[in-house]
């Protein structure tokens, strides 16, 4: 039986591990439905989704088309668009959001469901204001934390690191629980210029050093964190413009995903072919939280999954690689 958008919704607000491939198999059905790429990417893979029993047997849909579609399931006006920041001439992604209520609510499930209750929190982050970087999935997810959590100290500190380290001496004096949150090139500049004990908050970086500074393995960075800051772990947060929800690693190894999200792992060479876990390939993720876009994404991560649900990101996809298993991006450039 096909069920709308609207049951869909609340099917996913209260998805467990237990029912999770079956909502999972609900939204692909509207998907291949109601998603007229998807549809055609389906068709021109001869999958006929009737056909599909399970999640493993579900094709993913390369990310990379989110630079030349508007990939949406059903008709409605967006209330917000997100897009990836991309390098100096590169085309960007784009993600149409149906309702922004919705994106807040399953990215303050996500954290609660790693970290506790967000009202606890302060938030501080080490990011452009969302003024000065509109579109940004992960600006506007730390924008609703901040609106959620209403601590009278949470802010956007990047060009005022003199007034976060304030912040950060009173939150660990008056023992607030506190997230530090920032892209890496910022705490990285922040751990040179200000080392200092920040011993009992929670210091996450969400990558990206978009060449402001040179490439360091994560292992790398988090070890120059730990030594400036005095600490025994340092956290990530793993997300995305084209998706939803995030997964979060805090203890500087896996990644767990939120309620929401699933992760496989395909074949680099056969990106059909899932892989067992352990073994390295393609992240691919599923995303309940896309149900108004599409759910089911073949990232340009490499990476390995584990047989509790966590995950690993190894590092990037070659392109030549990518473009050799891509049926719509190949018809494209013929």
């Amino acid at each position: 039986m096909q069920v709308n958008s609207r049951q869909l919704y609340e099917m996913i607000r209260n998805v467990g591990q237990t029912d999770f491939e079956s909502v999972a198999l609900q939204v692909f059905r509207h998907q291949a439905e109601n998603n007229v790429l998807y549809a055609q990417f389906l068709d021109l893979l001869g999958v006929s989704p009737a056909t599909i029993g399970s999640l493993r047997e579900v094709p993913f849909l390369p990310i990379e088309l989110f630079k030349k579609y508007r990939i949406v399931s059903g008709e409605w006006k967006a209330e917000m668009e997100f897009t990836s920041s991309g390098t100096t001439g590169s085309i960007p992604s784009r993600h149409f959001i149906r309702s922004a209520e919705w994106y807040r609510s399953q990215a303050v499930r996500g954290f609660n469901h790693q970290y506790g209750d967000l009202k606890d929190y302060c938030i501080l982050a080490l990011l452009p204001h969302y003024l000065d970087r509109q579109g940004s999935s992960l600006v506007q997810m730390v924008r609703d934390f901040m609106e959620v959590s209403g601590h009278p100290y949470n802010g956007f500190y990047l060009r005022d690191q003199e007034k976060l380290i304030e912040k950060l001496k009173a939150c660990k004096e008056q023992e607030i629980p506190t997230l530090l949150i920032g892209v890496s090139f910022a705490l990285w500049d922040l751990a040179e210029k200000h080392p200092l004990d920040l011993s009992g908050i929670t210091v996450m970086e969400t990558g990206g050093m978009k060449g402001q500074r040179r490439e360091l393995i994560r292992e790398e960075l988090h070890q120059i964190l730990k030594d400036a800051f005095n600490l025994d772990q340092v956290h990530s947060e793993y997300g995305m413009t084209e998706l939803l929800s995030q997964a979060y690693a805090p203890f500087g190894g896996r990644f767990y995903p939120s309620p929401t999200m699933r992760t496989f792992v395909s074949d680099i060479t056969d990106p059909l072919a899932l892989v067992a876990p352990g073994q390295q390939g393609l992240l691919c993720i599923v995303d309940l939280a896309n149900v108004d876009s599409c759910s089911f994404i073949a990232t340009e991560d490499i990476g390995r999954q584990f047989e509790d649900g966590s995950f690993e990101v190894l590092g990037r996809l070659d392109r030549a690689a990518w473009r050799g298993c891509n049926l719509m991006i190949q018809s494209d450039s013929e």
